[in-house]
């Protein structure tokens, strides 16, 4: 009897369990049927947010929405409050909205296209000082030639500072470049002079020799301070 009863029971329990099971298949093709590929697109906005259909109503994720109105979302205890961006009546946001009577702002410190200019300026003055040194150091003559090619690039950089200064320190910088241009042309043409007359020229000229030590100064000076939006500092080395 035991036995009958424990198979009656078995069979009653395989039973209930077939029917849950296809319950639970019923139920998950009617959810797919309820799901598709459908997407939310705001007008006059970018992006799309998924839709899901379900029981015949359509349901978008809220973080979704918020990020392609461009509101913002904050939580309350049960509640979330969506903000959408302020707009003016016309459908202009505010922010954006062009006020007529806004006058441009003159620019204040150094443009970012001046101080590329200075900087290429200054690296070639470097350059030729070191140039100039190492010829006096290693005892071999200051030629002209080579003085003619740094002078024209030096040239160069230099109308390209002045067509890109447009601000008031890079006006006053550019004072200092040409100044500095000036100094080691000066440098330049004194040992230009020293070969021209075969005088005799120590490795040591230049160990304190004050022009040089100023061009030095000069250089350092000016580019500490160049930095986008950087205001104006006199460099004393450069004048």
């Amino acid at each position: 009897m035991k036995t009958s009863r424990n198979r009656m029971r078995a069979a009653a329990a395989l039973t209930i369990l077939a029917g849950a099971m296809t319950g639970f298949a019923q139920d998950s093709a009617a959810h797919a049927r309820q799901v598709s590929p459908t997407s939310l697109v705001v007008s006059g906005r970018d992006g799309q947010v998924p839709v899901i259909l379900r029981n015949g109503h359509a349901y978008v994720e809220v973080e979704g929405l918020a990020r392609i109105t461009e509101s913002s979302l904050s939580f309350h205890g049960s509640r979330i409050l969506l903000t959408l961006p302020q707009q003016s009546p016309s459908g202009i946001s505010i922010s954006s909205a062009a006020t007529p009577s806004a006058q441009p702002q003159e620019e204040k410190g150094y443009s970012r296209e001046f101080l590329r200019a200075a900087v290429e300026e200054m690296s070639v003055i470097r350059e030729w000082r070191s140039a100039i040194e190492n010829a006096i150091r290693t005892n071999n003559p200051v030629e002209q030639s080579w003085i003619s090619n740094y002078r024209t690039i030096a040239d160069t950089r230099m109308e390209m500072a002045s067509a890109s200064a447009t601000t008031d320190a890079d006006r006053q910088a550019l004072t200092l470049l040409q100044t500095a241009k000036g100094m080691i042309q000066q440098l330049s043409d004194r040992f230009l002079s020293l070969r021209s007359n075969l005088t005799y020229v120590s490795p040591d000229s230049l160990d304190n020799d004050p022009l040089d030590k100023k061009i030095l100064a000069c250089a350092q000076g000016v580019a500490g301070q160049a930095v986008p939006g950087g205001q104006f500092q006199d460099v004393s080395a450069c004048h």
